[in-house]
């Protein structure tokens, strides 16, 4: 099947990119990128994009799927359908789950699980066996399956001891290892230690106890030689410390979610649990960090930490809820809104984030807008003016913060795979 894309910009700063022009797919493959004529391919599904920017495909390196264990909060396919509805060809999914990715069986299975889907999906194998923090899984196995990187997540690896066995064996495989960054002896509150939570008396989290994990993963990365990735990056010192090991030569990359630099903890108030998550919503000078540190490079990525929840599970007190939050199908509407509308960052730096450098980190194959090459592509309406409804979200979960909330920008299609999601459908071509 052909299908023909009319007056689009192709945008790509990996390929220093930047023209106006019509693409030809046949068959999943780029096959013409020039002014075509369309009463020469009468066959071709023609769509009119004009004035419509086309990105290589988006990509999220941080996403809670849920499945196996918990399939009523999201499984491989219902998380993978939010991801296209919300501009992502590609995730990397967290091994927190039930049982955790810490055999080949379990990321063979997800894998499959995946593999007709116009979504690439990545498992990222635990550090340690069951996440217990005991004894390290069989990472090159877990490589040799098909695991893009490593960790722990939901806590930090529990001693230096196992964070240096790690990064060593990790190194074998050129994958980093992914640090939920938060000291275990400092955990365990439920929002930001600041005025607030004095106001109004929850018990809180400091942020030095993201700081000394942060410390101690740059430490461990630069004594091994190996590379460490901070997830969640949410504490103005946090990101200074990034950006000091990466002047001097560490191997450290970082992410940001968009609720740490939309939001802070003044949300709290409301008593929402949909505002709780770990990390937790801090004040507005990590805020601004996180921000400058995505436009001086210090933050290498965004990523959604999309991590589902039952409604039952969320309407409890605030102290019980679990943590998190639902965020595919708002990542890139919350970017483009908060940070390329507001002139915080170039439109390239957006595709950078979102696109480019997470699959560098996890050292996959980078999309290019090139005849020849597999269509692995997204298209972006930067105009397109949308109020979020969550009861319309693909995922199984529905806890989110922005219900409601008016965006500027959205993704209206993807593809990859031999496949298009557009208007809520996805085509085979």
């Amino acid at each position: 099947m052909e299908i023909l894309l009319k007056g689009l910009r192709l945008l790509n700063p990996y390929q220093d990119l930047d023209i106006t022009s019509d693409i030809l797919i046949r068959d999943g493959v780029i096959e013409k990128i020039e002014k075509i004529d369309s009463s020469k391919f009468p066959e071709a599904k023609v769509y009119d994009l004009d004035g419509k920017i086309c990105v290589p495909g988006l990509y999220d390196m941080h996403v809670h799927l849920r499945e196996p264990g918990r399939e009523d909060k999201e499984t491989v396919i219902s998380g993978s359908n939010s991801a296209a509805a919300g501009g992502f060809t590609g995730i990397a999914c967290m091994p927190n789950t039930d049982p955790a990715i810490d055999s080949a069986e379990v990321v063979r299975f997800i894998i499959d699980r995946s593999k007709d889907h116009l979504v690439d999906v990545n498992p990222i194998g635990a550090v340690t066996k069951g996440r217990k923090g005991e004894a390290l899984a069989p990472m090159l196995e877990l490589t040799d399956a098909g695991a893009v990187g490593f960790s722990d997540d939901g806590t930090a690896v529990k001693t230096a001891s196992i964070l240096r066995n790690a990064l060593e064996y990790s190194k074998m495989a050129d994958a980093p290892i992914i640090e939920h960054c938060e000291d275990e002896s400092l955990a365990g509150g439920a929002m930001n230690e600041s005025f607030v939570s004095t106001e109004l008396g929850l018990p809180s989290i400091p942020t030095v106890a993201e700081d000394l994990i942060v410390m101690r993963g740059i430490l461990m990365a630069e004594y091994t030689g190996g590379k460490i990735h901070i997830a969640h990056i949410s504490s103005k010192r946090s990101v200074e410390l990034v950006r000091d090991a990466k002047q001097r030569g560490i191997d450290v990359t970082a992410e940001a979610a968009p609720h740490h630099f939309t939001l802070t903890d003044e949300s709290v108030r409301a008593f929402d649990t949909n505002y709780k998550m770990n990390p937790p919503l801090r004040e507005q000078k990590d805020v601004d960090a996180i921000i400058e540190g995505l436009q001086d490079g210090t933050i290498d990525c965004i990523a959604s930490d999309h991590a589902p929840h039952t409604i039952e599970e969320k309407e409890m007190e605030y102290i019980y809820a679990p943590n998190g939050i639902v965020g595919l199908e708002t990542q890139l509407a919350l970017t483009l809104t908060e940070l390329y509308h507001s002139g915080k960052l170039t439109l390239e730096q957006v595709i950078e984030k979102l696109s480019i450098n997470p699959r560098k980190i996890l050292n996959l194959e980078l999309p290019k807008i090139q005849v020849g090459e597999k269509a692995n592509l997204t298209i972006l309406d930067l105009e397109h003016k949308f109020k979020f409804a969550v009861k319309s979200s693909k995922s199984r979960s529905k806890n989110t913060p922005f219900d409601g909330r008016e965006f500027n920008g959205k993704a209206i299609a993807v593809i990859n795979n031999s496949q298009i999601y557009f208007e809520s459908k996805f085509i085979n071509i």
